[in-house]
């Protein structure tokens, strides 16, 4: 997922400013909270994308939705909406815990399958990949897909491992379109 610079800029903004004040593994999880939160409620995006109400409104509703949060990560997402960035509020939440998990040395993996496949699967899958480093830590989000008809694809930040039988057709129809 490409990440705006507005996200980017307000991610590193709050990873400073929790950094020197030490709330950083508090707002790291909480920030999880607020990207839940944001995926899970479509009528709470139509409310924030809703150009016709009040900043003031916003915020209130923000209030209530996030009063359990630290001080911190409410006066972020308070200033977010006050700067009219309400739309990006996920994508700065998210965008903070990738710089988070970078710093920790957590990879970021996503193996796409045709159908569910077993944790044995996906052990071998992983321990076959050289771009998985050996004994690091690493956030796994599986993908299922039918319409790779099979095989898998495997993304480990920007590098990609493509073993789908759909790419593989592709090319078998590629080579004949070529002789």
């Amino acid at each position: 997922m490409l990440t705006s610079k507005v996200a980017k800029r307000y991610a590193q903004g709050l990873l400073d400013f929790t950094n020197e004040s030490g709330q950083t593994a508090a707002v790291f999880s909480e920030m999880k909270e607020v990207v839940k939160i944001m995926a899970e409620s479509k009528d709470l995006n139509k409310f924030f994308l809703t150009p016709y109400i009040d900043a003031k409104k916003k915020i209130e509703v923000a209030d209530q939705i996030f009063k359990g949060l630290s001080v911190s990560s409410q006066n972020l997402i308070r200033l977010v909406i006050k700067h009219g960035r309400e739309s990006q509020l996920k994508n700065i939440a998210q965008e903070f815990i990738n710089k988070v998990e970078d710093i920790n040395g957590v990879q970021r993996v996503t193996l796409t399958t045709a159908t569910q496949i077993s944790k044995e699967n996906i052990d071998q899958i992983m321990r076959s990949s050289n771009l998985v480093k050996e004994g690091s830590n690493f956030d796994l989000n599986l993908q299922v897909k039918p319409e790779i008809l099979g095989g898998y694809i495997l993304r480990v930040g920007d590098q990609q491992v493509d073993a789908s039988v759909k790419t593989k057709l592709n090319q078998v129809k590629k080579d004949f379109q070529l002789n």
